[in-house]
């Protein structure tokens, strides 16, 4: 066996793979001899066909198979040898044919290697850090959201834009008793005859006009869509009670509901963490915004030059089926750059000896389970249940590597971060929303 490489260009290589008989024939001598030893054929004993036999019915499937396994090892143990840091995989070149049966094979690959990062950092380099301002409106709407948040629905004189109505709906012999109208659901140009309405009064709707949705008209008045559309769409609807969300009380119920038993006693206090939650909310997004310009710094920095050509076949070939050359270009912008970043971010995390523990991505995960639970409303889970929660989203293998990809960026951006500058910026919210 020979193999010989030959540079092509700074990244890519050919690799030529010389094979004679002899590095294959034991190999298919063994593999002819297990299928011999496991056949049955007809008109011989389990075992018993005769080797010339096996080696008509298998032996080009076999001799395929060998090469093939003989080919991937060598290329294998070569990569290894020669401590290359190739991208992807080798290639067969594109265009060569094969002569299983040849006593001599040769096939040419084609591969590419990674390329050589080195990042030289210091306190020169700067990176904006964005600190958003907090505004007394900003605290006011805040505030003004976590009450209604912990509202209620209340009675009211008459329905606003965004109250809800129980009413009665009578079309013919036809009668829905106590339906439920939300007014945020129906249509702008009908809204302006629900605005207003009193407990006891009575105006004719056309259902298909006031309510877009044919499946939520036929819940709505208890029927299928077939007996909605046989009748008349013009229904009699009279208002029994109007409902309003009326915000929660500021009282230490509304406290202790927001911020846990016991934790808030005053309106003072009430107000300071509404402010603390505000300026950690703004935190989190400045955070990820310093991240991801650092990230764009470092790739910029770095100059990154990649086998593109190579990485787009390589890419297609890998996927075959799932991907068209087409849909490769169309998502290559994006696909560079995070590959890219991959790129840098492992040469810093071997500089700066960057690892990650179980310990790490656990507390990903709890973050990631806590911030759920708010999403929902729920503020002061268990620390027990968050983590029981984070032990589930770790188990599924999809989510996990996501967590160690973020975990792995998070703790490479603070290795940065103590080696270059990040230069203090005052910003507004709006403009913080406007950057690019």
């Amino acid at each position: 066996m020979k193999i010989t490489s030959k540079k092509v260009d700074e990244l890519n290589y050919k690799l030529t793979l010389q094979l004679v008989k002899e590095d294959y024939a034991e190999k298919k001598k063994k593999m002819l001899t297990k299928i011999r030893h496991d056949a049955e054929l007809k008109g011989f004993r389990k075992g018993m066909a005769p080797a010339s036999l096996i080696e008509r019915i298998y032996g080009e499937r076999v001799l395929v198979d060998v090469v093939n396994d003989t080919i991937s090892e060598s290329l294998n143990n070569y990569i290894k040898e020669k401590n290359l840091k190739i991208v992807g995989e080798p290639l067969p070149e594109e265009g060569q044919s094969t002569d299983w049966n040849a006593d001599e094979i040769t096939l040419v690959f084609d591969y590419a290697l990674r390329p050589d990062i080195k990042l030289e950092l210091s306190a020169k380099d700067e990176v904006p850090y964005y600190n958003i301002t907090i505004t007394a409106e900003a605290k006011k709407d805040l505030k003004e959201t976590t009450l209604r948040q912990y509202g209620e629905l209340t009675d009211a004189k008459a329905a606003a834009e965004d109250d809800f109505i129980i009413v009665d709906f009578v079309n013919g012999e036809t009668s829905v008793q106590d339906a439920y109208v939300a007014l945020r659901n129906v249509t702008a140009a009908e809204k302006g005859k629900f605005v207003g309405l009193k407990p006891g009064d009575s105006i004719d709707v056309d259902v298909t006009a006031a309510f877009a949705s044919e499946t939520d008209r036929a819940s709505m008045l208890k029927c299928t869509k077939e007996e909605l559309a046989a009748k008349s769409p013009v229904w009699k609807m009279t208002v029994k009670t109007v409902k309003t969300f009326a915000p929660a009380k500021m009282n230490q119920e509304t406290y202790d509901k927001v911020f846990g038993a016991d934790k808030v006693h005053s309106a003072e206090e009430f107000d300071a963490q509404i402010e603390a939650r505000l300026a950690a909310e703004y935190k989190s997004e400045a955070d990820f915004r310093f991240e991801r310009d650092v990230k764009d710094y470092l790739v910029k920095k770095a100059d990154v030059k990649l086998p593109e050509a190579f990485l787009k076949r390589w890419i297609l070939v890998a996927n075959e089926g799932k991907f068209t050359a087409e849909d490769i270009e169309k998502e290559w912008p994006v696909f560079v750059e995070d590959f890219k970043w991959q790129l840098v971010r492992d040469s810093l995390m071997e500089t700066y000896k960057v690892n990650v523990t179980e310990d790490d991505l656990l507390a990903s995960a709890k973050g990631f389970a806590a911030y759920q639970y708010a999403m929902y409303g729920l503020s002061n889970v268990p620390d027990e249940q968050i983590e029981q929660f984070a032990k589930s989203i770790l188990a599924q293998e999809k989510e996990s590597r996501r967590i160690e990809e973020q975990v792995l960026t998070q703790k490479t951006v603070d290795a940065v971060k103590g080696v270059i500058t990040s230069k203090a910026k005052k910003i507004t919210k709006e403009k913080f929303a406007e950057l690019k």
